[in-house]
């Protein structure tokens, strides 16, 4: 079997009693037969068009040769680092392929103009840009974060005098803007399936054709997928789908809405994360929703235990680490990367089913661009903190939050609004590759806090938990990182820059959490010497 899943105690019961409803109304069968009426009348016409994920494995096997043929002449070419370009599922697919399977590629979803910065100078050990190719992936054509990107490698190919035609890959959307643009200045396209959203978008062009390039075996990815097809397609209590939908979605009005991922043993490296947009893209929408909360084997929330956590634990194998290590009352999931792929799709999908959404659509997502795009136009003087404690910047929704005058003090003022089912959201909008230690921040805060506790690196969750921010549960605090730096990137044909465009991220959507309807508290800490300050936030976060 290419995918198990076992669940015992309260989760196995929840299972057990959903797992009739779903079998006798066909769910399974209707989504492979592409059923748009599943999911209620006011989701039918979104779903009619975003099902083609069902039959993304036939649809993708004649890219393969394709992009091995390409991937060949670049190599002979002596263009062998593989830059990726994207946000959302665009990049977190890609992302967890090319981790699993060994094969160097760098991601780019963010406007870090450091992090841009590295991305187009490379190193001396992968290549610099004389032997990069950049893969540009946007469905829509219009993303910002991945146009600019775009522009930004552009420019520097032209500097190096290197055409971007010969090193320039798009993938995108038939009749999208970017694929016109891209035919015109002769660059090579691959247009992707029109009706399947991005975050499905695993096993069509967007998943295949950056990790292909990279040297990814993507054919036994689609025979890893294949192999798991009927499974999921029969109305059967034995459907692995049908009961992981069950364990994360199932239980009525006593669910459990947050969803812990515990990496333990599996060969798989960083599913967490493309579940976690996967899944809160997906249903945190209506005022409901699932999120999930990326964990480690050793996280405070395993100690603590809230009554609103379902875990997931990610292991070798299912059944025998059922028989040996007795993890009780969580969902043990095993399997290929490519079965992962396909079961938690279809897992998702009736998720949507079972709590009343439309697992296809993200209505609020677009409430932080347009507050994005206003700052940019307008570009405001900053506000000022309410206060600078050893060098960093405070500033709060509501001032009662800073009322302590430490920073120490504002976390405690912020953990206090978390309400009984509430999280916090840590969002991080700073160069990753020079302070990755600021991931660690969510032991301590998750540890003082006492509630589930997520982590995200801006703007790249905008496009992920950014969703679920806004459409889930009214029930977050936010705390928002940003640095100060003097590195900054000029973005071509752009009257802002990537230093503007980032701050204007995270300004816009710390104001559309904080303003009406939404009313959420938010505090943001500015880091004006990143590498000093980030040892005086853990320091209070202890």
């Amino acid at each position: 079997m290419s995918f198990a899943v076992k669940v015992t105690g309260r989760v196995g019961s929840v299972v057990a009693a959903e797992l009739p409803g779903l079998t006798g109304s066909l769910i399974a069968s209707g989504i492979t037969a592409g059923d748009a009426s599943l999911w209620g009348p006011a989701a039918e016409d979104e779903a009619s068009r975003r099902l083609g994920w069902v039959r993304a494995v036939s649809v993708s096997r004649p890219l393969v040769p394709e992009i091995t043929a390409l991937r060949d002449e670049l190599v002979a070419q002596g263009v062998t680092r593989v830059v990726l370009a994207g946000m959302g599922g665009s990049s977190l697919a890609p992302e967890v392929i090319a981790q699993t399977a060994g094969v160097p590629l760098v991601i780019v979803d963010s406007t870090s103009p450091a992090q841009v910065l590295a991305a187009i100078d490379g190193d001396g050990e992968a290549g610099g840009l004389a032997q990069t190719v950049l893969v540009v992936s946007s469905k829509s054509g219009s993303t910002i974060e991945t146009d600019s990107v775009k522009r930004a490698f552009e420019a520097a190919y032209r500097d190096l005098g290197i055409d971007p035609a010969d090193r320039i890959v798009v993938v995108t959307d038939p009749g999208s803007p970017l694929e016109e643009a891209a035919r015109a200045d002769g660059y090579r396209v691959f247009t992707a399936d029109p009706e399947v959203g991005g975050r499905y978008s695993a096993l069509t062009a967007f998943g295949l054709v950056p990790t292909g390039l990279a040297g990814v075996d993507i054919d036994d990815l689609l025979d890893e997928a294949d192999a798991t097809l009927l499974e999921v397609a029969i109305d059967s209590p034995e459907n692995p789908a049908l009961v992981l939908a069950a364990a994360i979605a199932g239980g009525g009005a006593l669910r459990r809405d947050k969803l812990g991922l515990i990496t333990d043993g599996t060969h798989i490296v960083g599913l967490p994360d493309w579940i976690e947009q996967l899944v809160a893209e997906s249903t945190g929408k209506d005022g409901s929703g699932i999120l999930p909360v990326v964990l480690l084997p050793v996280s405070p929330e395993l100690e603590s235990q809230p009554d609103d956590l379902q875990v997931v634990r990610f292991v070798e194998d299912a059944h025998a680490f059922h028989l040996f290590e007795r993890h009780t009352d969580e969902v043990l999931v095993s399997g290929s990367l490519g079965a992962q792929f396909v079961v938690w799709e279809y897992a998702t999908a009736v998720a949507g089913r079972l709590l009343g959404i439309d697992p296809f659509d993200q209505p609020d997502v677009e409430s932080a661009k347009d507050a994005t795009r206003g700052l940019l136009q307008a570009q405001p003087a900053p506000t000022a903190p309410a206060f600078v404690a050893d060098g960093v910047e405070v500033r709060v929704s509501d001032p009662a939050l800073a009322a302590g005058g430490t920073v120490a003090a504002v976390l405690e003022a912020l953990y206090a609004q978390v309400p009984a089912d509430g999280y916090v959201s840590i969002q991080a909008y700073v160069n990753r590759l020079d302070l990755p230690q600021l991931a660690g921040l969510r032991e301590l805060v998750a540890a003082d806090s006492g509630r589930p506790t997520t982590f995200g690196w801006g703007p790249r969750f905008l496009h992920s938990t950014g969703q679920y921010h806004k459409g889930g549960p009214a029930t977050g605090v936010f705390l928002q990182i940003i640095e100060r730096t003097d590195v900054d990137l000029e973005i071509p044909g752009r009257p802002f820059t990537f230093g503007q465009l980032i701050q204007a991220q995270a300004a816009g959507d710390a104001s559309v959490l904080a303003g009406a309807p939404h009313g959420r508290p938010v505090v943001t800490l500015t880091l004006t010497d990143p590498q000093v300050e980030v040892l005086s936030l853990f320091e209070a976060a202890q």
